[in-house]
């Protein structure tokens, strides 16, 4: 039997040691840990119990301990609130194996799926009510309630993310733990450590809980909220859903990052830059041999001067779907063979460096052509700054919040709840971007005047000097409902990336057709005058990107070529001279773009690409040269 146990522990802790080490779950804990995941064993109540505190009347008299735990309340004024105390009567040792608890969920969810689920899980909706302090008495889930838990629940929330799956599939979890694990209040000094363990062999997350000290009869169990964070003005920050305070005392004043925040980033991408070299010469009639895995490219470059080869070291053009990291080494080695990549790009392509390199445009506000963006990792502070200014002032706050680097408006939120993007910030590294709140709208017979995004595709000739075309097809993409400044979680309304989204009609434009229809709603406006503005954004974005030496700003590596896709919306503006204008708005910067309709509409598309970026062609190409 001892044997089964010793295999039975050693699976376990192949399956979830590095999860248990990563969330400094004690090893003493994990042999008993394994044995309460298999057998289900939820023993808390055999130690634990809730208790209810009264609320204080201001004209009583009441002790200061009793006001100080009064403050500590995590959601005042929503009813009654409780706390966990221990109830054993012999306490609860930290040394003790056993010592270690299971906490059931009592919702999983993805925030673009909480209202859906509120609305049609039966009984959730009463549960997550009587769990949060909120009235609700009714048999059928009613929009006011729902509202109130979708704005409370940020007080409950927590989050893991699956390291394994597609892109989909690591989308953060939410989750909101039972009643026992919901009540544990947050301290300073915690007498307990919570995480969640998603259990393998069941498929099913759990929060952990254990002991940080030995406990008595009537003691109680607390968590730090801000576990794990010791700086005293980013606890305070995160801590603010629970422990409001006066308005931050900070400035919300965001210069460019520090030269060693760039060199973090290219230690951290594992890139090595290349040496010097001389710009290749190649002969007039040369024919190029490519290497590539792309089979857009594959598909569609019929281009005389250019031949596939499945020999990557015979070849003079890689042009590669993944990163490449190693410029060093084929710099040294191979420096006549170009690449379809620039070293350290990743600063256009990064939604955290796009927003920092684009202040050498624009100032710490950053330039017009870029919603004012903060990195919640590094910039927390100032952004609850300006948003408690703005709120003062009474200004729009609607806010995106966007992972720094995920593509199609994957975990992709908007809110005009600072709770909400506090805690966004626990789950991945994200960036929030001002919300557009007076978009260009483009109307649909069909259903209105709806959002809409313009993608334009860039070819990078040379960074230095800069030598950047822009193809002259765009691609557009429009929402399918009406837009309005509200239901945030609608994603049809707010969101114009339909051709990943099952179900969704997938409204498709040729840009040829829409300029005379988008001239007709705006005369005012020719698209021509539209589109020099677009260009002049993506000019200086590009002169940004290039002015300073690598880490600093994109390589002027002489053998290195690119596309991008920048994605952008038109909002409505103020000139200096008071004239009402479209103002573009850079959205993202994309690395090797899907080129799958440009292929199909335009089959001459990447033979236009190659000649422009490694002939330095572009007669009868359908290119313009911007810089």
């Amino acid at each position: 039997m001892a044997g089964d146990g010793e295999e039975d522990l050693a699976a376990f802790v192949a399956l979830h040691g590095a999860a248990l080490r990563a969330s400094r779950v004690p090893t003493l804990y994990w042999e008993s840990l394994s044995r309460k995941l298999r057998g289900e064993v939820f023993d808390a109540g055999d130690y634990f119990g809730i208790m209810q505190v009264e609320e204080v009347d201001e004209e009583e008299e009441v002790d200061e301990e009793m006001e100080e735990q009064f403050k500590k309340r995590p959601n005042p004024g929503n009813g009654p609130c409780f706390k966990v105390i221990v109830t054993n009567e012999n306490g609860l040792q930290a040394s003790n194996p056993n010592s270690v608890f299971l906490v059931d969920h009592a919702w999983t969810f993805r925030a673009e799926h909480a209202r859906l689920q509120l609305r049609r899980v039966p009984g959730l909706l009463h549960r997550m009510a009587g769990l949060m302090g909120i009235p609700f008495h009714g048999e059928l889930p009613d929009e006011g309630t729902i509202e109130q838990v979708l704005q409370e629940m940020w007080k409950y929330n927590q989050t893991y993310q699956l390291s394994q799956g597609t892109a989909e599939e690591k989308v953060p979890v939410w989750y909101i733990m039972d009643e026992f694990g919901s009540r544990i209040q947050h301290s300073d000094q915690p007498s307990f450590a919570a995480a969640p363990l998603f259990y393998m062999p069941q498929q099913i997350a759990y929060t952990i809980l254990w002991p940080l000290r030995d406990l008595e009869t009537g003691d109680e169990v607390t968590r730090d909220y801000a576990y794990g964070e010791t700086d005293r003005l980013i606890r305070k920050c995160v801590l603010l859903p629970w422990v409001p305070s006066e308005d931050l005392d900070v400035s919300c004043f965001t210069p460019e990052p520090p030269d060693e925040h760039y060199q973090a980033i290219l230690e951290e991408n594992k890139e090595k830059l290349p040496v010097a070299i001389n710009p290749p010469v190649y002969a007039k009639d040369k024919v190029f041999k490519v290497f590539t895995d792309i089979h857009q490219v594959l598909n569609n470059l019929t281009h005389p001067r250019f031949v596939f080869t499945d020999n990557e070291e015979e070849a003079d053009i890689l042009y590669n779907f993944s990163h490449f990291k190693d410029y060093r080494k084929l710099s040294e080695e191979k420096p006549e063979v170009m690449v379809n990549q620039f070293p350290c790009e990743n600063l256009l392509t990064v939604k955290d460096c796009l927003a920092s390199i684009a202040r050498r445009a624009g100032g710490p506000d950053g330039p017009r052509w870029l919603p004012r963006t903060f990195n919640l990792q590094t910039e927390l502070p100032q952004f609850i700054s300006y948003f408690q200014q703005r709120d003062r002032r009474g200004e729009d706050n609607h806010w995106i919040c966007k992972p720094w680097n995920l593509a199609r408006s994957l975990d992709t939120h908007i809110t005009n709840n600072l709770n909400s993007i506090i805690r966004h910030r626990e789950s991945s590294p994200k960036v929030v971007c001002k919300y557009i709140e007076e978009p260009v709208l483009f109307e649909r017979e069909d259903v209105g005047r709806v959002k809409f995004d313009v993608r334009y595709v860039v070819l990078l000739r040379c960074a230095r000097p800069l030598q950047l075309y822009c193809y002259d097809v765009f691609w557009l993409r429009f929402s399918n409902r009406a837009f309005s400044l509200d239901d945030l979680d609608d994603y049809e309304k707010h969101f114009t990336v339909m051709n990943y989204a099952p179900g969704v009609t997938l409204k498709q434009v040729h840009c040829e057709d829409f300029i005379p229809l988008f001239e007709k709603q705006y005369p005012e406006y020719p698209w021509t005058m539209v589109q020099a503005s677009i260009f002049k954004a993506f000019a200086e974005l590009f002169q940004a990107a290039s002015s300073k030496p690598a880490p600093l700003g994109i390589c002027d590596y002489p053998s290195s070529r690119a596309i991008y896709a920048i994605d952008l919306m038109l909002k409505w503006d103020t000139s200096i001279d008071g004239k009402r204008i479209m103002q573009p708005q850079i959205l993202e910067v994309n690395f090797n773009p899907d080129c799958d309709r440009a292929c199909q509409y335009h089959p001459t598309f990447f033979n236009d690409v190659f000649s422009t970026l490694f002939l330095d062609e572009t007669d009868n190409c359908h290119v313009t040269r911007i810089v």
